[in-house]
């Protein structure tokens, strides 16, 4: 899978992110990858049920998308 973001840039954003360590709820399993995959649906304009396999379920990163957005973290 190709990166949009460096290893720079995502320590930057890491510890931003909702499932660190003592956070309530859910972890943050797999927080790059999901990430990764916002980047991706932002970049190619792609509807959520294009998403590549290799990001894992469409369905599933669609629904984290959206309580991360009722949330406010894109804000």
């Amino acid at each position: 899978m190709r990166q949009q973001l460096r290893d720079d840039q995502w320590k930057r954003i890491e510890g931003l992110l909702p499932g660190k360590v003592g956070d309530p709820g859910r972890s943050g399993a797999d927080n790059r990858k999901f990430v990764e995959a916002v980047l991706w649906i932002a970049r190619t304009g792609s509807p959520w049920r294009d998403l590549p396999l290799e990001f894992g379920s469409w369905n599933s990163t669609y629904q984290r998308f959206a309580r991360w957005s009722r949330a406010g973290v894109w804000h």
